[in-house]
């Protein structure tokens, strides 16, 4: 478990009071960490003595996800949840049970994100790694409370939700025909704005360093 995840793990431990914001901060976690198929998909059969590869493969990966997921659903909770919920074979019977404990109805969360989703846009000085990975749970929120976006739409909403000195990188996506997925947008979204800082850095290092020279010449 790395550290970032540990953090997020650590920064909303679900106590009974505060389900939506846990639930919207596991998601994140899921999708990033790609464990989220095990809440939507149910485990393969056990597979045969003479089962292929593909279908042993996919036994595999659901059974270490489920572990996995299971461990993060745990971790994330009160001491007292944890105990009560530990037996349980699979994360979606844990969240299955919280829901029907803590949930409020799918309607008024489906809402909840949808709003956000279409009003969210990026304030100055923020990450837009943080960013877009706030948008990304708004969308898990609206999927699994029967709001699904589809993903060139999830796209266009990040997109649209940028700062204006995004505005060469969604032109260039525009101009070229440029299809993003979730993962592969956000890593070019922070790769531009790291370059962009670099830039801006450049720009305050050379005017430092001219304004510094014009004063000499005015010394002399």
């Amino acid at each position: 478990m790395n550290s970032s995840i540990v953090q997020l793990l650590a920064s909303e431990k679900l106590n009974g009071d505060n389900y939506a914001a846990w639930k919207s901060n596991l998601n994140t976690i899921l999708v990033v960490d790609d464990l989220r198929f095990i809440l939507t998909k149910e485990c393969p059969q056990t597979p045969v003595s003479n089962a292929n590869r593909a279908s042993r493969k996919a036994y595999d990966r659901w059974i270490k996800a489920n572990e996995k997921g299971s461990v993060y659903i745990l971790a994330s909770m009160s001491d007292v949840l944890a105990k009560k919920y530990e037996s349980l074979a699979t994360a979606k019977e844990i969240i299955d049970s919280l829901k029907g404990m803590f949930g409020q109805p799918e309607w008024s969360l489906r809402h909840e994100a949808i709003k956000y989703i279409y009003t969210k846009r990026m304030k100055e000085g923020t990450s837009v790694r943080e960013h877009v990975l706030d948008m990304m749970m708004h969308f898990n929120i609206a999927e699994v409370n029967g709001g699904a976006i589809d993903e060139a739409n999830q796209v266009n909403f990040i997109l649209e939700s940028l700062l204006k000195s995004f505005i060469p990188f969604q032109t260039n996506a525009s101009l070229n025909k440029i299809e993003f997925n979730l993962i592969t947008l956000l890593n070019e979204l922070q790769r531009f704005q790291n370059l962009t800082k670099g830039k801006g850095k450049e720009v305050e290092a050379n005017a430092a360093t001219t304004k510094g020279k014009i004063q000499k010449r005015i010394v002399l």
